[in-house]
């Protein structure tokens, strides 16, 4: 099925989108049905097919403030309508709109939109539709077969989250420890995106230095400064069209987040040396290590950087918390490794299993990797034993390092505080003010420590 032969309802009590995807679609579909009054929906359904209906998430109606789009979302589900459900929403709604998706939407579309990002999700559903229909097998299982994996809970429910959202347009921000497959999971959201024919950039901007950062990211003309031989395009430049991946972007200065939130509200970058903006049409993935609480303080990130990047947010779980998945990883990098060093078939025995399922993994799943290449090439037989497995010690260490100095900061900031408040015989608005923080971020602290 093409667009040419498919049909299309738009809901919406807005007169003037109605006309507008009206005169946007009309060429490009079979046919298109317009209604302003969502109470039409389930007679219209009766009457016919559609393979698309763009549903309003807000309607002046009161069934239920706020939800409406939610609302009739499910009773087009209930009504055993086929057709991909796409909801229209305004960017205040975001969360209802990712909330949409797990109701089963097909995808959604903030206003105002782009048309041709409009035209292209449509075509997409309607494509995925007819494969659907079609007994088309998904790819979702190779690719996850390949690099992602993983049978726990959290796991799937990740996976889940990947299969919503790449096909939509939404920034997404992946936290999570070191090790624990950030960018596998930014390389997956790429691959099931509608930008999948499209560049993938990633740039660490954690590694960047001031100087460097702008050069970096938005490029350069020729003598803009001293090592500047010739034009060079900058990341966001080479990631047009495509998807831009931000690595360790919790660990950029204000500067720095001042300059990349500057180019994300107004989608265009200037070179360094030039006065002339280009435009740039970007789906922005950013990660960090650093907890999503960390980076609500105020002299640390910026709040409306935040607002920005993390439309919706993937939390990847460390290995330690995702149970047997360590055996499968453990057998899937086995298996990687006996082919790469022509050794012969190998399996772990009861020893071996019980010290990967009882080791911590400070290192995550880089640190198993390494750990069973190391097995791999040493072994001597076929079968691997606790004593073949051995874990870095420098992985361990720096953790203890690491836990130690957060917990002595955190009881110098909680000391510090419980006295700037006493100080001010409990005023919360002056001691936040003489911290230098906000009384909502001082409240926030006041809970973390049980003050």
């Amino acid at each position: 099925m093409s667009l040419k032969t498919a049909s299309v309802l738009v809901i919406d009590d807005d007169v003037d989108v109605l006309t507008a995807v009206r005169l946007l679609l009309k060429p490009e579909v079979k046919e298109i049905v317009i209604e302003k009054n969502p109470e039409n929906i389930r007679n219209l359904l009766s009457k016919r097919d559609f393979d698309v209906i763009l549903l309003d998430m807000n309607f002046n109606a009161s069934i239920n403030t706020g939800n409406e789009g939610i609302f009739w979302l499910k009773k087009i589900k209930e009504f055993k309508s086929k057709a991909s459900v796409i909801m229209i929403t305004a960017y205040g709604d975001i969360d209802l709109a990712i909330r949409s998706l797990k109701e089963g939407a097909y995808d959604f579309i903030v206003k105002p939109w782009h048309n041709e990002k409009l035209i292209a999700t449509i075509k997409e559903a309607v494509r995925q539709k007819e494969a659907k229909s079609a007994g088309g097998a998904s790819n979702t299982a190779s690719v996850f077969e390949k690099e992602l994996l993983g049978e726990s809970e959290v796991m799937q429910d990740i996976f889940y989250k990947i299969q919503k959202i790449a096909p939509t347009d939404a920034n997404i921000l992946i936290l999570g420890e070191n090790g624990t497959g950030k960018e596998l999971i930014a390389k997956a959201i790429h691959q099931f995106s509608l930008r999948v024919t499209k560049p993938f950039i990633k740039v660490d901007v954690g590694a960047l230095t001031e100087s460097l950062f702008e050069s970096e990211l938005f490029g350069h003309k020729k003598g803009a400064f001293t090592d500047a031989r010739e034009d060079r395009a900058g990341r966001f430049e080479a990631a047009n069209t495509g998807t831009l991946f931000l690595d360790e972007i919790g660990n950029i200065s204000l500067h720095q987040q001042a300059k990349l939130l500057s180019v994300l509200q107004n989608r265009q970058i200037v070179r360094l040396g030039t006065n002339e903006p280009l435009p740039i049409d970007i789906r922005l993935i950013c990660a960090t290590n650093v907890p999503l609480a960390e980076l609500a303080n105020e002299n640390r990130f910026r709040k409306d950087l935040i607002y920005r990047i993390n439309t919706v947010e993937i939390v990847v779980p460390p290995l330690r918390k995702r149970g047997t998945d360590v055996l499968l990883l453990a057998n899937h990098f086995i298996k990687m490794y006996r082919s790469k060093y022509m050794k012969p078939e190998m399996e772990l025995d009861k020893s071996a299993k019980e010290k990967l399922q009882s080791y911590h993994f400070p290192g995550n799943v880089r640190e198993l990797q390494y750990a069973i290449e190391r097995a791999v090439i040493m072994a001597d037989g076929n079968v691997l034993s606790a004593k073949d497995i051995l874990f870095s010690p420098i992985e361990s260490a720096l953790v203890e390092v690491e836990e130690a100095a957060q917990s002595n900061l955190s009881a110098v900031e909680k000391n510090t505080i419980l006295k700037v408040i006493e100080k001010n015989n409990g005023n919360i608005s002056k001691a936040a003010k003489e911290l230098g923080i906000t009384r909502t971020a001082l409240y926030r602290r006041l809970s973390k420590y049980d003050i």
